[in-house]
């Protein structure tokens, strides 16, 4: 059975009564966001000598939201069974050892929030809700009950050891109840005394109450009439004692018998080393409780900052307890325990499990109490992973829960020995890099766009860049330093700086030795290095080349650009992707093949990558920048888009790719081959690194939270899935949890609401001393990551997130509903007023002194006195005063200080009844206007009509309530209107951009362009923002006007283009075209024609290069491969022949030879006809350099870069220049034979060399530099022709051909088993020469045949021959020593690795099986010592050292290939073939055939043509 990957699983879920246990035997299994992870302990995990005993071996997947229970069978017999509870609502039973569902039920209409397998009954399994609902099911014969014991939320529930009837139930709010399932749930004992939530339970491992030293008058705390019912002593309430541990920070032990408390055990506050205890540690607490098998003497449980304790319960009145893992230092775990569970190995030891929120699993050693192991855990997604340059096999994980990993993949003595770095991180860690010299120097970059280096080495904090950046940041790099950082002396700065890039497009370069200095941006050094006037691209990716000089950088709109050190000056751009760039990696430097380190690799958010040669652009170093539109290979297979690349460091151009597919692909890229898939991962890949050390190991991190180690040698497939699979695949990543909004109102009852507020307001500085971030992601919904780029979450628990809607949902709901019958009372009088008028009378202005004028008689007329009173007297007393100020409604009728204390209390009237226009009324008959204003400003009450009035009190008070009004308007969200306020009182630039900066961008325009200059640098930014903004939505074509409108074409034919359509590349074109955009508008138009030839649309095709003149070499280009492709598909059968195909009227004759039509077309059409006009074509097409094929390449392509060759070489012909025209009638032929594409070569010479290559040979004379151009292209015309002489004799068809003349008739002849012409490996077809039998009298050559035989010596070339042998043997010595290499690192890492022992052998068959197809007599020699290796490899490159270049430079035939076939055809033919020949053939198979490829045909040959 294939071994499982290597796995660094996801974290155990957390606040769980059982999400986690063990099965006797050695199995373990925790319950980890959506599914249940699976690790086997003991001597059978097969872990090496010297290594923990443990291994991850598989995974239960199944549910869809967050498992919330685990639990095992203890039955003898079924310990392969377990059972799972899930928010999704449903229990699963599963069998372990096939990873299948058994059965499931869902009766549960509520939260399952407990769960256990009953000890003592076989197929019980219990289940509680958080509405108090508990359901027993009986798995054999598939019945189920249910009861209600009590209307509270359960917490946690645990079955009877000793009576198969009895269940303890432990609910939220303290109280423990125990019931008899038998009795329909009848509640035997509600036990009281917590007072807080119950977490965990725990039966006395043996029955009776005999084991405790207890005295009943022991505990002064408990009363003694027992809690409860009091019931009569049953056997069932006999001798049982329970321990309970609850967040009221208190372990209580109870007599079952009695019903009571008999023990109450206080937690200890313990100070940790260097500091007191935590005041938010001490209120978040998880008290989790074993109750040891073999001492009932003793109990386990957690404590505050994750300790545990074992309680000495013979001694509870000293509360005496003992420490786990007192000898050594940092072996506890670091925050709160959920679960513990114990588990006897094959070898009888008894340990202890536990998990906690700081992600580990730890492993104790019950008989000593020290941790025997620690099995690290992910929180978040796995974001980035990078491997240490200096401490070889350091791996570094960047993870979603705010925590960096550094894994020491190498260590010996642990799988997984990793250290966690949490302080000053704070965020999801989205990218990593080392520094390549400094060790343990790391790099990292979080979601919230921190940059910091961390010293791995020690315990400080990070240093923190003071620059962030506004967004993500995406990518790390360190490089040489560049201006303004470069400048000073060497002393003074950094060797090497290290650069940033972030969501929001830019990259910064940071100081490595001062990081609270400013970081610099590379835009302003590259805009003023290249003098570029258009807008820049929005960076996502940076890559350093290895050597330091070079820097790319990957954009949004798909292009990669090119710099080059000190000044980044711009040497190329590569316009090959269309959507964002996510990748660009470089490859390694130190392979056998140095001209490789050019190659740069890139992917984006579409599923193909691309790889470039760079090679020339970086020796010619251009003047100005070179546009490359064509890749030097393509790798297609992916079905969506490509997060991270890896070159491999071991071997010479293969690529590991991930993707959002949820697949790792291993490619060949320089045969552009796929080689190994990965599909361990449950989501979408988000980074991949190849190991440095073994080359078959591959380390991938996805949004599963898991990262895989994996050997290539060990996948069952070779490419990315499609159709179906891909559909599985994508069933199985959707089977994750996904974020649901609702599920944050959906109560989970995990955590109380005085635990969770307590996580959700610990500060940053808590954090920094009590541990890491708290659960970036550990929330079982997963990270909120569905929208990209993604959003940063809360630094909390996602079960704290539940919890806290659940927990504060009580005060929520009351606050809401007085806040509804405030804006009750509060609304009507404002709307109804407005909807009544016509049918109710005004409302008055004065209603309290209205009202009061309606009173009694008697009030009335004492109101007449204490006026009278008031007039008259010369004085007022006290008496009158108090009168006048009770009867305020007289100011009416006295003097002005009374009427304004009257309209004062009508005032305020008004504001209590919610009408404040009445009060500013009133305020304005008062005259006190400007007062008005400030009230209703302060009130945010400020209307239309007060503003309108406000001119009256002042200009200055006017513009200040205008302002006020707008304010007011923007926090109502009223933007567009504040502007116009603005505007009335001339803030243009104001008004402006309140508009942009809430996005009303068309608006802002409107009023810029009608207000502001033409020329005003505002109205351009605006233009510019609004397309950023719009390009980054997909709205390219209005981005396109705004970037017209800010005078800047280029950009706007840019953004036009990214929709990569036909139609869209072509209005590209023309825009930048009309805009004086030549060489923009000549890349998009030769784009646009290149779409519509893959729809076989020539017409339109054409018609886009013909709109720049720059492009009349391609067009003629395209005129050849037309008709080509049209003769072509003429001597295909008409039923497969192409309908869809839109070809010109000059294409369809068939009029002269091809060679004719071409040029007849060219002249005709395209009006080259004179010397002048070729030579114009020539020297354009010249300066375009298409990659070499190989036989992946797709046949269109291999097409197109064909006829450029063809074109080349007719044009060369036209001009009389017959020395550049045979290397580009070569580099056609060269591309069909190289590509495998027999027949294509084949038509290349009929239609361009119908009479052979002498014609050629008089026109180029005794031109020295083309001779051996001219050699190698003959020699390939004579090996074309050879190998149809071969077919056709091998041929089952009866009629004549050039080649071979029939003098038997058909019905005798017997058809003949032969290659097929089709095949692509001449060599393979050439293999067996004996296969076939002599022809014999029935079949002999024809003269044509005899005459090239005769050529057949120019394929004879000895120094061809010696050549050949020679780089044979280079790349089998290379091939030989990479495989030992390989060999010896399995050998040294076997040791290392858990799944050593059973995956050596298949790993060295594996990699052996396809490189060694070896002969019985080759199997038995002796293995090459390295010495003669490295000596046959001096020899090999000495001799190719002195061929002269002229024979070098171009490829000829296999010379050994063509021997082999020119003995086949005089094995069939006998005299057909001159016996010197025939003699020269094998003389040289015997010569040079001493390499692997040749070796075993040249032993048949010998034993089949050898003379006496």
């Amino acid at each position: 059975m294939k071994p499982e990957p290597l796995t660094l699983p996801p974290s155990p879920n957390w606040y769980c009564a059982r999400c986690s246990d063990a099965a006797p035997g050695g199995i373990f299994g925790f319950a980890a966001r959506t599914s249940v992870f699976l690790v086997r302990v003991g001597p059978s995990a097969g872990a090496n000598p010297g290594a923990p005993p443990f291994r991850v071996v598989g995974e239960l997947v199944g549910h869809t939201e967050r498992v919330s229970g685990f639990t095992f069978s203890h039955h003898p017999g079924q310990y392969n069974l377990c059972a799972t509870s899930s928010d999704d609502g449903t229990v699963k039973i599963w069998d372990v050892e096939t990873k299948a569902v058994v059965t499931e039920h869902s009766f549960h209409q509520h939260t399952i929030s407990a769960l256990h397998w009953s000890p003592t009954v076989k197929d019980l399994i219990v289940s509680g809700d958080e509405k108090g609902v508990v359901f027993c099911y009986w798995l054999n014969r598939n019945d189920s009950q249910h009861f209600f014991p009590e209307p509270r939320t359960i917490f946690c529930l645990t079955c009877s050891p000793h009576h198969e009837d009895l269940v303890a139930i432990g609910y939220k709010d303290g109280i423990v109840v125990i019931i008899d399932i038998s009795k329909k749930g009848e509640v035997i004992h509600r036990l009281r005394g917590h007072d807080d939530e119950i977490h965990s339970i725990a039966w006395c491992p043996l029955s009776g109450e005999d084991c405790l030293p207890v005295n009943q008058e022991e505990n002064s705390e408990e009363p003694d009439i027992p809690n409860g019912k009091l019931v009569a002593e049953t056997p069932i309430t006999k001798g049982c004692y329970l321990a309970t541990g609850s967040k009221d920070q208190t372990i209580r032990i109870w007599s079952c018998s009695r019903g009571r408390g008999i023990m109450v055990l206080k937690l200890p506050f313990l100070k940790r080393r260097g500091g007191g205890v935590d005041p938010a540690v001490k209120e978040r607490l998880w008290l989790t409780l074993h109750w040891p098998n073999n001492q009932p003497t003793q109990l386990v449980s957690s404590c505050f900052g994750g300790e545990l304790l074992l309680w000495d319960l013979t001694q509870s009145w000293r509360r005496k307890y003992t420490l786990f893992s007192t000898s050594a230092e940092g072996q506890n775990h670091s925050r709160i325990i959920f679960n513990l569970c114990p588990l006897k190995t094959e070898d009888d030891k008894q340990l202890l499990l536990s998990t906690s929120m700081d992600r580990d699993v730890k492993c104790w050693d019950m008989a000593t109490l020290e941790c025997c192991w620690t099995l690290p855990s992910l929180g978040g997604f796995a974001y980035s992973l990078a491997f240490s340059p200096v401490d070889v096999g350091c791996l570094a994980i960047g993870v979603g829960d705010g925590m960096i990993r550094v894994w020491n993949t190498l260590s010996i003595k642990n799988n997984y020995e990793v250290k966690s770095f949490w302080q000053g991180v704070k965020s999801k860690v989205t990218a990593l890099c080392w520094h390549p010299n400094k060790e343990g120097c790391l790099a990292f970059g979080t979601d919230d766009g921190k940059v910091g280096l961390y010293d791995t080495c020690s315990n400080k904090p990070p240093q923190i860049s003071s620059t962030y950046h506004k967004k993500t940041v995406y990518r790390l790099a360190w490089g040489p330093p560049v201006p303004p950082m470069s400048l000073g002396g060497e002393g003074d700065r950094p060797s090497l700086t290290l650069y940033s890039c972030g969501g929001e497009g830019i990259v910064l370069q940071h100081n490595p030795w001062k990081l609270s200095g400013e970081a610099f941006n590379i835009n302003k050094l590259v805009r003023d290095t290249n003098s570029i006037r258009y807008k820049l691209p929005v960076h996502t990716e940076i890559s350093w080349k290895g050597d330091g000089k070079v820097m790319a950088l990957g954009n949004e709109d798909g292009s990669i650009e090119i710099f080059q050190v000190p000044n980044l000056k711009l040497l190329c751009t590569i316009q090959q992707h269309h959507k964002l760039v996510n990748a660009v990696v470089w490859h390694h430097e130190h392979g056998s093949r140095p001209e490789l380190s050019c190659l740069i690799a890139s992917g984006s958010n579409n599923a193909v990558i691309y790889v470039h040669n760079l090679r020339t652009v970086l020796e010619s170093n251009p003047e100005s920048p070179v546009t490359i539109t064509e890749p030097f290979r393509t790798l297609s297979g992916h079905t969506a888009k490509v997060t991270s690349l890896a070159w491999s460091p071991h071997h010479d151009g293969r690529l590991v790719s991930a993707c959002y597919d949820g697949t790792a692909q291993v490619w060949d890229a320089l045969r552009e081959e796929p080689l190994f898939n990965f599909r361990g991962h449950r989501g979408r890949l988000l980074c991949v690194a190849w190991s440095p050390v073994d080359p078959e190991c591959i380390y991938s991190g996805a949004d599963d939270f898991c990262v895989c180690r994996w050997l290539t040698s060990m996948q069952d497939h070779s490419r990315p899935p499609q159709g179906k699979k891909c559909i599985e695949l994508e069933k199985k990543r959707l089977s994750q949890p996904k974020p649901k909004l609702k599920k944050k109102k959906k109560p989970t009852l995990r955590l109380p609401g005085k635990q969770d507020s307590s996580i959700v307001t610990e500060d940053e500085s808590s954090r920094e001393t009590s541990g890491p971030v708290e659960n970036g992601v550990s929330d079982q919904d997963g990270e909120e990551e569905a929208q990209e780029p993604e959003l940063p979450s809360p630094v909390v628990s996602g079960e704290a997130v539940s919890c806290i809607a659940v927990s504060l949902g009580v005060e929520k709901s009351k606050v809401t509903v007085n806040s509804k019958a405030t804006s009750l009372k509060k609304e009507p009088p404002k709307e109804k007023p407005e909807a009544l008028l016509k049918k109710r009378k005004a409302r008055s202005m004065l209603p309290l002194s209205t009202s009061l004028d309606h009173r009694s008689k008697e009030e009335l007329h004492r109101d007449c006195l204490v006026l009278a009173t008031a007039t008259h007297a010369k004085e007022l007393n006290e008496d009158v005063s108090a009168d006048l100020e009770e009867r305020f409604h007289l100011g009416l009728f006295t003097d002005r200080a009374t009427l304004y204390r009257m309209m004062e209390t009508e005032g305020k009237g008004h504001l209590e009844s919610g009408h404040p226009e009445l009060f500013h009324q009133l305020m304005l008959w008062k005259g006190d206007l400007k007062g008005v204003l400030q009230a209703a400003a302060e009130r945010g009450e400020l209307t239309d009509s007060l503003v309108a009035v406000a001119p009256v009190a002042g200009y200055s008070v006017w513009l200040w309530a205008v302002e006020a009004f707008a304010k007011q308007l923007c926090f109502q969200d009223q933007y567009v209107k504040a502007a116009s306020y603005l505007l009335s009182i001339h803030k243009v630039y104001e008004a402006v951009e309140l508009l942009k900066s809430n996005h009303f961008y068309r608006e802002a325009i409107a009023v810029a362009k009608a207000r502001l200059r033409p020329e005003d640098p505002v109205l351009k930014d605006l233009y510019l923002s609004w397309g950023s903004i719009l390009e980054k939505d997909g709205h390219y074509a209005i981005a396109a006007k705004c970037y017209l409108g800010a005078t800047s074409a280029y950009d706007a034919a840019k953004v036009l283009a990214r929709k990569g359509d036909a139609a869209s590349l072509r209005t590209a074109a023309e825009l930048a075209s009309i805009a004086g955009e030549s060489e923009l508008a000549a890349s998009l138009a030769l784009r646009c024609a290149q779409e519509l030839l893959l729809v076989k649309n020539w017409v339109g095709a054409q018609e886009a290069l013909g709109l720049h003149e720059s492009l009349q070499g391609q067009r003629l280009v395209f005129c050849l491969l037309e008709l080509l492709c049209r003769h072509l598909e003429e001597k295909q059968p008409p039923e497969v022949r192409s309908p869809s195909s839109v070809y010109h009227q000059w294409a369809t004759g068939s009029e002269g030879d091809l060679m004719q039509r071409v040029t007849g077309v060219w002249r005709n059409t395209f009006s080259v006809d004179t010397p002048e006009q070729c030579r114009a074509a020539l020297k354009k097409l010249q300066d375009v350099k298409y990659p070499s094929a190989t036989s992946n390449t797709p046949f269109r392509q291999l097409l197109l870069h064909v006829c450029h060759d063809l074109t080349l070489a007719i044009l060369s012909q036209q001009t009389a220049s017959w020395e550049e025209a045979v290397p580009a009638l070569l580099q056609a032929v060269l591309r069909s034979y190289t590509s495998g594409n027999f027949t294509l070569m084949q038509e290349i010479y009929s239609a361009f060399l119908p009479s052979g290559c002498d014609y050629l040979r008089d026109k180029l004379g005794d031109l020295s530099l083309t001779t051996a151009a001219f050699k190698s292209l003959e020699a390939f015309f004579i090996y074309g022709q050879l190998y149809e002489v071969w077919w056709s004799l091998c041929g089952p068809g009866p009629e004549s051909s050039i080649w071979v003349k029939s003098t038997v008739p058909a019905e005798q002849r017997e058809p003949e088993d032969s290659a097929s012409a089709e095949d692509t490996e001449p060599v393979a077809a050439a293999a067996q020469p004996q296969s076939s039998p002599p022809s014999g009298p029935g079949l002999r050559l024809s003269g044509e045949s005899e005459r090239l035989l005769s050529a057949c010596r120019k394929l004879f070339s000895e120094r061809h021959a010696n050549l050949q042998a020679s780089q044979r043997t280079v790349a089998e010595v290379q091939e030989t020593l990479a495989e030992m290499i390989r060999q010896h690192q399995k050998s040294q890492l076997c040791k290392a690795t858990a799944n050593g022992p059973s995956r050596d052998d298949p790993g060295q068959e594996a990699e052996q099986a396809p490189s060694r197809p070896q002969s019985p007599r080759e199997e038995s020699n002796a293995p090459v010592s390295l010495p003669e290796l490295t000596r046959r490899l001096t020899e090999a490159n000495k001799k190719i050292a002195e061929f002269p270049e002229s024979i070098k430079a171009w490829p000829f035939p296999d010379v050994l290939e063509c021997c082999l076939v020119l003995l086949h055809i005089g094995s069939q033919c006998p005299g057909a073939v001159n016996p010197e020949m025939q003699q020269q053939a094998e003389e040289l198979l015997q010569k040079y055939g001493h390499t692997r490829a040749y070796r075993r045909y040249c032993q048949t040959l010998h034993m089949n043509f050898q003379r006496p």
